[in-house]
């Protein structure tokens, strides 16, 4: 993954979050600016901090680089969900996700 893609994934799953690139700057316990100089290219995260974005996020980092889920915090949610569900309910969700 190349630093534009690392940066626009960061993004993408930040803003599923709901959250603004300060504010998950500092609930991650770092300088207010961090999040925002990854997006706009300027740095790489280390690997520490590239950890506290995935546990931030809820991804790990296989799903962080995983750019074929768009809202892998939202599957593993479903997922969980899904798991006691009986034979007809699970298709009938899986109706509705093959919906587009």
């Amino acid at each position: 993954m190349e630093n534009t893609e690392f940066k626009d994934r960061l993004k993408s799953l930040r803003k599923n979050k709901g959250v603004s690139a300060r504010d998950m700057s500092i609930s991650m316990g770092q300088d207010k600016d961090v999040i925002s100089n990854i997006e706009n290219g300027g740095v790489m995260p280390s690997m520490p901090i590239f950890f506290s974005i995935c546990k931030f996020l809820n991804v790990t980092p296989a799903e962080f680089f995983d750019t074929e889920a768009n809202n892998p915090s939202k599957v593993k949610e479903l997922t969980s969900a899904a798991k006691n569900l009986s034979n007809t309910r699970l298709d009938v969700l899986i109706t509705l996700a093959k919906a587009q």
